[in-house]
């Protein structure tokens, strides 16, 4: 490979790591905003409603952004996708200033957004894998992009929750330097993105496709896996951001803390996974990681009414709060679930060759689990209580665990991907 190849490939990994962080501010925008129309006594048990339409646009969306890639290129399906980003922040902005149909206005703006992230999705995780040539190397690119991801993750709901202060009395406009500074950044990007060289890979648009990506069974099986997978990942702190101050009466900004420590957990699992993903397989990782999860969850599924004091990341340092355990248990399930994402992407599509842009949408519109096993898990939590359930969690990652160790070999090694 030439110097200058390698400096491309450079500018496209910092890039497209970039951009993983932008997914991660558009998707954490959701459930914490939703806690503020949760206090509206006609959308009380609508809060996680917002987050279930920014990930209904995986499902629409997943397919046609697959499709897309593989005709115009990386490039410009994320320049279009930060353009509905910024779309997305101006009509959830709007939302305050719309009286009585706020609400409904809320849930449109949640829904652009979910495309932007679902087509930034589509772009990242292949650009990376494939920047990094794909299985070990791959793997611990994807782990990266992750870490910074998840840096973003763990700010969003620590900075809405703060903004937000008493939810009992909050209201959309609470939260709008936020909004502007999420366009303002949006703006910037595409800007900037429109300057910076990104090498095409896999643009096809002349290529014959003899099968469907459905054809692996490893992919399809993965397919399901990811769709379990944003469910957890999304579930497990949006289940304490609405538990916390219901259940256990902890104030909304603590609240927003304890669930921002799981997501910076996360930052510090993908940064670990990262730095040893290129010398353990995603498989070894993901074994590890889903049984010791199981565990743990079940674990804080039995320690309700044991209280604790752990330390929560405040954003600039750490400070000590008094939980329940259960809470605690939970957090550490962020450094279990840090590695999964990448770890069953780089599974599910090692060794699709041509297939993968294909295969990208496809899991893309599997990430619509991030909006329905949240909104299962508060329906669920109406009828038996928000620690109970949990059970549809660890559920969930027995299956990935499944995955892991029989679903993810690839058997059709047969057929033709290049």
């Amino acid at each position: 490979m030439t110097t200058q190849q390698k400096q491309g490939n450079l500018v496209g990994i910092i890039t497209m790591i970039f951009l993983f962080g932008m997914i991660s501010f558009v998707t954490n925008l959701a459930a914490p905003i939703g806690t503020i129309w949760k206090n509206n006594p006609d959308f009380a048990s609508l809060g996680m409603l917002g987050n279930m339409m920014n990930f209904l646009a995986y499902l629409i969306m997943g397919i046609p952004a697959g499709k897309m890639l593989a005709k115009i290129g990386y490039k410009k399906t994320a320049l279009v996708a930060i353009a509905l980003g910024f779309l997305g922040i101006l009509v959830q902005f709007l939302s305050g200033k719309t009286g009585a149909a706020g609400f409904y206005v809320y849930l449109l703006g949640a829904f652009i957004a979910g495309f932007c992230v679902c087509m930034l999705n589509t772009v990242v995780n292949p650009m990376l894998t494939i920047l990094g040539g794909g299985g070990k190397k791959g793997n611990a690119l994807l782990q990266s992009g992750g870490g910074f991801n998840s840096l973003m993750a763990t700010l969003t709901p620590m900075l809405v929750m703060a903004m937000i202060g008493d939810a009992s009395k909050a209201a959309i406009s609470d939260v709008n330097p936020l909004l502007y500074i999420a366009m303002g950044v949006f703006a910037l990007t595409f800007i900037i993105l429109l300057f910076v060289p990104i090498k095409e890979i896999h643009k096809t648009e002349n290529v014959v496709y003899e099968k469907s990506p459905w054809a692996f069974r490893h992919f399809a099986l993965g397919a399901v896996a990811i769709f379990f997978y944003v469910g957890v990942e999304v579930g497990i702190p949006a289940g304490l951001l609405y538990w916390l101050p219901e259940g256990a009466g902890v104030s909304a900004a603590t609240a927003g803390f304890v669930a921002g420590t799981y997501w910076f957990l996360m930052m510090i699992g993908r940064f670990l996974g990262g730095a040893i993903g290129a010398k353990v397989s995603s498989k070894a990782m993901m074994v590890c990681t889903t049984a010791l999860a199981v565990v743990l969850i079940i674990a804080a599924i039995f320690s309700t009414g044991v209280s604790t004091s752990m330390p929560v990341f405040t954003g600039s340092a750490f400070a000590m709060a008094q939980v329940p355990l259960t809470a605690l248990l939970l957090v550490l399930c962020g450094l279990c679930t840090s590695i999964m994402w990448g770890s069953i992407f780089n599974l599910a599509t090692d060794g699709l060759g041509k297939y993968t842009p294909l295969a990208s949408g496809i899991f893309m519109m599997m990430v619509v689990g991030g909006g329905v096993i949240p909104l299962l898990q508060e329906w669920l939590a109406g009828a038996v209580g928000w620690i109970s359930s949990y059970w549809l969690i660890v559920a969930a990652i027995l299956y990935m665990l499944f995955y892991s160790v029989v679903g993810s070999k690839n058997v059709n090694k047969d057929i033709k991907v290049d």
